[in-house]
């Protein structure tokens, strides 16, 4: 079992930038994929970024270049730094934790990103 907090959500202005934290207790996240996913009000939750556990990443397209996740095992924490935020990055964003020997996904409760000038 692993429980994830995220943070570092907040109001940010279009062009800015922010840093989500997603901080894991419990188990280690050293054999877990860790993933951020977003949901914009009324949307399906989507993927945006995927570090896998031998720390290479993907993204899709909308937000490769703009977005980098990152992972630090020792601080068993994983984060999310968003580059040119735009206005449709406004939504919930959550951390999740895929344990692929048990085929496991572990949620966190979420942080708000709110885009506004």
């Amino acid at each position: 079992q692993v429980r994830l907090v995220e943070s570092g959500g907040g109001l940010v202005q279009p062009g800015g930038s922010l840093r989500l934290s997603c901080a894991a207790s419990g188990n280690s996240i050293t054999p877990y994929e860790m993933s951020w996913y977003r949901q914009a009000p009324g949307k399906g939750r989507i993927l945006v970024a995927r570090i896998h556990i031998d720390g290479s990443s993907i993204y899709p397209e909308a937000v490769k270049g703009r977005f980098t996740i990152s992972r630090d095992n020792a601080k068993n924490s994983a984060y999310l730094q968003i580059h040119s935020v735009r206005p449709e990055d406004a939504a919930v964003f959550s951390c999740n934790a895929y344990d692929p020997v048990n085929s496991v996904n572990f949620w966190g409760q979420g942080t708000q990103v709110t885009v506004s000038s």
